[in-house]
């Protein structure tokens, strides 16, 4: 049997493969990264292999004196952010990567946002 960590990284290697397959291939990709305390995003091009932007709910004025960075209130502050920041990199339209990660709750949340802010996926 294998243990929970070897199967987080073959979903996550699952989803990556298939991003890279598909029509996004030539598009950035968003990042998603989730902790039990904090959610991280990036947005990546895997061609020059550099980040062009990123946030998380570690950067100031997303989370409040005391809160929690590991609610979708959090992550929806995020997506706007990562969404603003990508606006002012030259970055229109990504894939998104979930990273094995359910399309749900806190994820669902920045990805939400993320299109509120304008990106296209």
């Amino acid at each position: 049997m294998k243990d929970p960590r070897q199967k987080s990284q073959r979903r996550a290697f699952r989803v990556r493969s298939n991003i890279r397959k598909g029509p996004g291939a030539e598009r950035p990709r968003l990042s998603v990264f989730r902790s039990s305390k904090h959610i991280y995003a990036q947005i990546i091009d895997d061609r020059e292999g550099r980040t062009l932007a990123a946030a998380s709910s570690l950067d100031d004025g997303v989370t409040a004196k005391g809160k929690s960075g590991a609610d979708s209130d959090a992550a929806a502050k995020v997506g706007k952010l990562v969404a603003e920041r990508a606006k002012k990199a030259g970055v229109e339209s990504v894939v998104f990567d979930r990273g094995g990660y359910l399309y749900h709750g806190r994820v669902k949340a920045l990805a939400d946002a993320a299109r509120e802010g304008g990106l296209n996926f």
